[in-house]
């Protein structure tokens, strides 16, 4: 590749099912590594398999992508729409002497798997027409074309993860790359799109290895720039066995409904398998500026809930209120419940999110601690008590919340004036602070626990919280 040309690199997912998090940190490392170096990206969605792809794994896959953030260049391109194309270079290989016609019936592939396997040899297709004159076909066979893979030498991929590596040409045998029934196959089809979309870098898994070598020799074949390739390595749970569903091996719509803020996650997938010095926490802007392919390293990445978990804290703390209230509203109707209180947020309630939000976002460490955290506002008078916020509320502490009302009535309706005056009344009957914020807390939330209480009091605004508060003394 030209050293003068600007990179253009692809995400091409199947949609098959949504976007797992292995999916959505190689679009994070594509995403990355084009805008640092003011390039493109591309999206191409790999739907030739027509019984598994489905248009609302299509859907999923651009949400996601969306909410993470990532961009893409132009429209995504559907891989089946090219199909026609992708015909085109099978024949043209063929009629460069590249590739040929293969008439083996099912069972003649099948007796050479079983003689294979009795050989204890690899199971590979033994090139039984790579030589043979068409013209000897038996009739009413539809043919294949197989590319004609070199016997001699070896194919090296000289990538930017995985380093030098070389795979004996022996060891390939020659791979379908149209059907019988004119359908072109996956490793063909990847290679003609990546070309014709002018792609310069593949950044993919390290389960794409073996098919790199394959892909370099059509590229060869057809006398086409090779890409530079970085094959990444894979996501293992902390345990360091291959990531499962207990792992975190969910769509990206699950760690949306789970609370974790988009930033958080972009910088958390990005230390997955990339490292700059020791940093560990940095924003976007820091990773698009970093972002190398030489920085990715060779061992499996293991994710771990709670990093992620502490890592999106810190997020929360360091957002602006008022940008955590716009993405705590966004979030709601992906969660439970959540659109019911979406609906009952209007310009009153918004202001006591924003005003809510100092106090509760330093003890949350996802936006659904963050939704617990808030749901005193929500609440209807009069409150539904929980057990623990009933057994609060006894004969003694009504008693003592009945003469805390005139002086909370009389004061200056901030947290710290609020706070002063129920100390000094604290101070001055001799009872512990804590007998008249627990009582507080429960006529004010319907639980027995909540952010600051003062904070809570100042927040409901004066007619409701004196009202919460009278409901409960009835």
């Amino acid at each position: 590749m030209s050293s003068a040309k600007l990179p253009v690199t692809r995400f091409a997912p199947s949609p098959t099912g949504f976007l797992h998090i292995g999916g959505a940190r190689t679009a994070l490392f594509n995403w990355a590594y084009a805008k640092g170096h003011h390039g493109k990206m591309l999206l191409r969605i790999e739907d030739t398999d027509r019984e598994r792809s489905n248009p609302e794994a299509t859907k999923a896959i651009l949400d996601g992508l969306t909410w993470l953030g990532l961009n893409w260049d132009g429209e995504a391109v559907s891989q089946y729409s090219r199909m026609h194309r992708h015909a085109e270079v099978a024949n043209d290989l063929l009629a460069r002497g590249k590739a040929y016609l293969c008439y083996c019936s099912p069972e003649e592939l099948t007796a050479m798997r079983e003689k294979a396997e009795v050989e204890k040899r690899p199971i590979r297709y033994d090139g039984t027409w790579r030589d043979r004159d068409p013209s000897t076909a038996p009739a009413g066979v539809k043919p294949v074309i197989r590319f004609k893979t070199p016997q001699e030498g070896e194919t090296v991929i000289n990538d930017h993860a995985q380093g030098r590596v070389v795979i004996p040409n022996k060891d390939l045998d020659d791979l379908i790359i149209l059907r019988s029934d004119g359908n072109p196959t996956y490793n063909l089809s990847v290679v003609v799109d990546d070309h014709d979309m002018g792609v310069t870098h593949i950044i993919r898994g390290v389960d794409h290895l073996t098919n790199a070598a394959r892909q370099t020799q059509i590229y060869m074949a057809m006398d086409w720039d090779v890409p530079e390739m970085t094959h990444v390595p894979l996501i293992h749970g902390p345990d360091g066995a291959k990531l499962s569903k207990r792992h975190g091996a969910l769509g990206v719509e699950a760690y949306r409904a789970m609370g974790y803020l988009p930033a958080a996650l972009r910088n958390y997938l990005a230390r997955l398998g990339w490292s700059h010095g020791d940093d560990e926490i940095f924003s976007t802007e820091e990773l698009v500026r970093w972002f190398d392919l030489d920085g990715i390293g060779k061992s499996p990445a293991r994710f771990d809930f709670a990093k992620l978990e502490n890592l999106n804290g810190h997020y929360l703390r360091h957002t602006a209120d008022d940008e955590l209230v716009n993405q705590f509203i966004d979030f709601l109707p992906h969660i439970e419940g959540g659109p019911e209180l979406l609906a009952r947020i209007d310009t009153a309630m918004k202001a006591k999110l924003l005003a809510a939000m100092p106090g509760l976002k330093e003890r949350a460490k996802t936006l659904v601690e963050l939704k617990s955290a808030v749901a005193y506002l929500f609440a209807v008078r009069p409150l539904k008590l929980d057990d623990k916020a009933q057994a609060l509320l006894n004969d003694e502490s009504k008693a003592a919340l009945k003469e805390l009302l005139p002086l909370l009535a009389a004061s200056e309706w901030n947290a710290q004036a609020l706070e002063a005056a129920v100390k000094a009344h604290a101070e001055a009957t001799g009872i512990k602070l804590g007998k008249f914020a627990q009582p507080l807390r429960a006529a004010l939330t319907g639980t027995s626990t909540s952010p600051p209480i003062f904070d809570v009091l100042a927040v409901l605004g004066r007619d409701e919280a004196m009202g919460r508060i009278s409901d409960q003394l009835v």
